[in-house]
C-alpha cells in the first residue's frame, strides 16, 4: 500500500478517535448545535495531512503553516460563536482540534508511531475529564506540592548531577545517590496514595499494610504508642509483624529491579521471612476481633527535610560501606550494613546493591543485605521496647525471632 495512503489513513483515524470522545461528551445536544464533532475533527486530522502532504510536494514549509493559521482561525471563530450562544468559556475543543490538525500533519511529515500514540494519548486526556476534575477536588495542596517536589527531583536535579565518583574508594556517585533517592521516594508516595484510596477507617490491618509501603519502623512506633492505651495488645503486635513482611517484600522488589543476580541469593530466605511474619502477625490479629482502633496514617513522604536525611544518610553509608569493604572486604561491608539498617534498611540495601559494580562479590552483597534485614528488625523491637508495653514489645520479639529462625532455616535447607 502506498505509504502516503497509510499515513493520511492514520490522520484520518486520529481525528475520528478525537472526535468519538467528544461527539459523545456532547451527545445530549441538539443536531447543528456544536462546532465539531466526530466528523468534524476526523476532517480536521485529515486536512492536517493533506495541508502537509502538499507542503512536501511543493518544498513550501509556509504552505502548512498557512494552512495551520487559517484552520485555527476559522475553527476557532465558530466555535467563538458557540461560546457565546451556550455562555461557555472552555477552550478545551479549540485546543483539541488545533492538536488533530497537528498530529495529522504530524502522520506525513513526521513520524507516523509518534502520532498515533499522541492521538491515543490525546483520545484518553479527553475522556478522562470526570475523573481528572474529582481527583482536583480531593486533592491537597501537601499532596500536590509533594509530587511537584518530585518531578523537580527526577526532571530538575538529577540531570545536573555528576554522573561519576568523587571518593578514593568509588562510593560517593551523586547522580546514583539522587536517583535511588528519587526511587525510594515514587516507592513512598505510591505508599502514601495506597493509604488516601483505601482509607485508615478499614481498620488496623489495611493501615498497618499501607503504612509499611513507606516506613515499617514509623509503623510500629505509632502501633507501640497506641498499644499503650490498649486493653490487649496483641493484636498491635500483630499488624506490627504484618507491617514487617510488607518492608520484607517491598526490599526483595527493589532488589530484583535493580540487582536480579543478588535478589536469586536473599529471594529464598526473605520470603520465608516474610512467610513466617504474615502467619504469626495473621494469628495475633485474629485472636480478638472487636474494633481496636488505629495507627496514625502514613505521613506525606515528601516532606522536604526528611528526604534530604534520606539522601544524605543514604550517600555517607554508600561513602563508609565502600571505604570499609575497601580495606576490610566481606566483613566490613557486613560490619556497615548491620549498623545502617538499624536505622534505615533503605538506605543499607541501596549501599550494599551499588558495590555490585565494585569488584564486590554477589554472594557478600547479598550476605549484606540479609544482615541489613536482621539488623532492622532489631531496630524496630528496640524501638518498640522503647515506646510500647511489656506486652506489645515480647510477643512481637517472638514473632521477629521465629521469622529469624525460618530465614535462617531457609538459607540452609533450600
Amino acid at each position: 500500500m502506498d505509504t502516503l495512503t497509510v499515513q493520511l489513513g492514520v490522520a484520518l483515524a486520529i481525528g475520528l478517535l478525537v472526535g468519538l470522545e467528544r461527539g459523545w461528551q456532547e451527545r445530549d445536544a441538539p443536531d447543528r448545535s456544536r462546532t465539531a464533532g466526530i466528523r468534524t475533527f476526523g476532517i480536521a486530522g485529515l486536512l492536517g495531512g493533506v495541508v502537509a502532504a502538499l507542503a512536501e510536494v511543493l518544498k513550501a514549509m509556509p504552505v502548512l503553516i498557512a494552512g495551520f493559521l487559517t484552520f485555527a482561525a476559522i475553527f476557532a471563530w465558530y466555535k467563538a460563536r458557540e461560546a457565546a450562544h451556550d455562555e461557555d468559556f472552555s477552550v478545551t475543543t479549540v485546543v483539541a482540534g488545533l492538536t488533530v490538525f497537528a498530529l495529522g500533519a504530524l502522520c506525513v511529515a513526521g513520524d507516523l508511531r509518534v502520532a498515533a500514540a499522541a492521538g491515543a494519548a490525546l483520545a484518553a486526556l479527553l475522556a478522562s475529564r470526570d475523573m481528572l476534575h474529582g481527583l482536583l477536588k480531593r486533592l491537597t495542596w501537601v499532596e500536590l506540592r509533594s509530587a511537584l517536589v518530585l518531578a523537580v527531583m527526577t526532571a530538575v536535579v538529577l540531570p545536573l548531577l555528576p554522573d561519576r565518583t568523587l571518593d578514593p574508594w568509588g562510593g560517593f556517585n551523586p547522580w546514583e545517590i539522587w536517583l535511588l533517592t528519587v526511587l525510594m521516594a515514587a516507592i513512598s508516595f505510591a505508599g502514601y496514595v495506597a493509604v488516601r484510596m483505601v482509607g485508615t477507617a478499614r481498620g488496623l490491618i489495611v493501615s498497618a499494610l499501607a503504612g509499611a509501603v513507606v516506613s515499617s519502623t514509623a509503623v510500629t512506633l505509632s502501633l507501640a504508642r497506641s498499644a499503650n492505651a490498649a486493653h490487649n495488645p496483641l493484636p498491635f503486635a500483630g499488624a506490627a509483624s504484618l507491617a514487617a513482611m510488607v518492608s520484607i517484600l517491598r526490599v526483595c522488589l527493589v532488589i530484583l529491579v535493580l540487582a536480579p543476580s543478588v535478589a536469586a541469593l536473599i529471594v529464598a530466605p526473605a520470603l520465608v521471612a516474610a512467610l513466617a511474619f504474615a502467619v504469626c502477625g495473621t494469628f495475633a490479629v485474629a485472636l480478638k476481633r472487636q474494633k481496636l482502633g488505629e495507627p496514625a496514617a502514613a505521613r506525606n513522604p515528601f516532606e522536604v527535610v526528611p528526604l534530604l536525611i534520606f539522601a544524605l544518610m543514604f550517600a555517607f553509608v554508600s561513602t563508609v560501606s565502600a571505604a570499609l569493604a575497601s580495606q576490610f572486604a566481606e566483613q566490613g561491608l557486613l560490619v556497615s550494613s548491620a549498623i545502617s539498617a538499624a536505622f534505615d534498611v533503605d538506605a543499607s540495601v541501596l549501599s550494599a546493591l551499588r558495590l555490585v559494580e565494585h569488584s564486590i562479590p554477589v554472594e557478600a552483597v547479598g550476605d549484606a543485605v540479609l544482615m541489613a534485614l536482621i539488623a532492622n528488625a532489631i531496630g524496630r523491637l528496640c524501638l518498640a521496647g522503647f515506646a510500647g508495653p511489656t506486652r506489645f514489645w515480647l510477643p512481637l520479639a517472638g514473632m521477629t525471632l521465629t521469622a529469624v529462625f525460618a530465614g535462617y532455616c531457609a538459607t540452609r535447607f533450600v
